[in-house]
C-alpha cells in the first residue's frame, strides 16, 4: 500500500499547500491512503468544521488533530459527525469523537489509523500514551486485520516520540511524530518493520517561527514582552510528511521517503 502523511497544517498558507498539490499527488504517486495532521489549519489555532471540509474534500482520507484539537469551539460537535477526523486517544475521557479507526482502502484493504499525545513538556498532563496505544493496536493486528497500521505521535520531545516508535515496532507500520512542526532527518525502517520518523514537520511557511509571523515570537525573545497576538505566517509553504510503501500481506513497511516539496525546503518526493 502508498501511503502519504502530511505534518501539521499550518493556518492559510498551509491550507493553500495542501488543496493545491495533494489533488495531483494523489494521481501522480498512485496513493491508496493519505492522513493530514489539521491540528493547526485554522489560524495556527485547531481547525473550523470548513477548513475539515476543504482538506478532506482535496484528498484527505483521515485528519488528526492533537492538544488543540478543540480551540475551535464548533469541532466539539462536527467530530461526531464526521468519522474521518480523529482526535489523540488519550485525550480528556469526556471529549467527543474517537481517537483510532478502522479505515477502507482500494482493493478491499483496511488501514487503522491511530493518535496519542505525549506526556513531556506539554501544556496540561494527558493519559499515559503507551497504555493508551496499546489495545488499539492488540486489537487491530498488522498483517491481519489491518492491512496497514499508522500511528500519528503528537508530543514534544523528540525522545518520547521515539520511544513511541520502539514500543509500536513490529505492531505499526508507520509511526510519525507531529506536534514541533520542524521535520526531523531520522526517517527510517526500525527492525520490526516500521516506519518511523520523529517529526514530520509543517505544511505551512518556513520563513516563520514554527510557522508564525516572525517578528512577534522574535520581540518576545528578545525583550521578555509581548506586543500583539501570534499570526500563522502568509508566504509560499512547505508541504512536508512522509510517503511510506507496506506490504499488504505483513502490513511491514518496504519503504519510505521523506517529502518536501515547494517553499523554503529542498524538495524531496518518492
Amino acid at each position: 500500500m502508498r501511503l502519504l502523511f502530511l505534518g501539521d497544517v499550518m493556518g492559510r498558507a498551509g491550507r493553500k499547500a495542501v488543496t493545491e498539490r495533494l489533488p495531483g499527488l494523489r494521481a501522480e504517486w498512485r496513493l491508496d491512503f493519505v492522513v493530514v495532521n489539521g491540528e493547526n489549519a485554522s489560524s495556527g489555532a485547531g481547525i473550523t468544521p470548513d477548513h475539515a471540509k476543504a482538506l478532506l474534500a482535496a484528498g484527505a482520507d483521515c485528519l488528526t488533530l492533537g492538544d488543540h484539537a478543540f480551540d475551535q469551539k464548533a469541532m466539539l460537535s462536527f467530530i461526531e459527525s464526521e468519522p474521518r477526523i480523529l482526535r489523540p486517544l488519550n485525550f480528556a475521557k469526556a471529549a467527543p469523537g474517537r481517537g483510532h479507526r478502522l479505515f477502507d482502502a482500494p482493493g478491499g484493504r483496511k488501514v487503522l489509523v491511530a493518535q496519542a499525545l505525549g506526556q513531556v513538556f506539554m501544556k496540561r498532563p494527558f493519559d499515559d500514551p503507551f497504555s493508551a496505544i496499546d489495545p488499539v493496536l492488540r486489537a487491530h493486528p498488522r498483517g491481519g486485520l489491518a492491512n496497514a497500521v499508522l500511528v500519528d505521535m503528537h508530543a514534544e520531545a523528540t525522545s518520547e516520540k521515539m520511544a513511541m516508535g520502539h514500543w509500536c515496532d513490529g505492531r505499526a507500520s508507520v509511526v510519525v511524530g507531529t506536534h514541533t512542526h520542524i521535520p526531523t532527518a531520522d526517517a527510517q525502517i526500525l527492525p520490526g518493520g516500521t516506519a518511523f520518523q520523529s517529526d514530520a514537520g509543517m505544511c505551512g511557511d518556513y520563513d516563520s517561527v514554527i510557522g508564525m509571523a516572525k517578528e512577534e515570537p522574535m520581540r518576545r525573545f528578545i525583550t521578555g514582552m509581548g506586543r500583539e497576538r501570534f499570526a500563522p505566517a502568509l508566504g509560499e509553504a512547505t508541504l512536508a510528511g512522509l510517503f511510506v510503501e507496506t506490504d499488504d500481506r505483513t502490513g511491514a513497511a518496504t519503504r519510505l521517503a521523506m517529502v518536501r516539496l515547494g517553499g523554503r525546503l529542498q524538495t524531496a518526493a518518492p
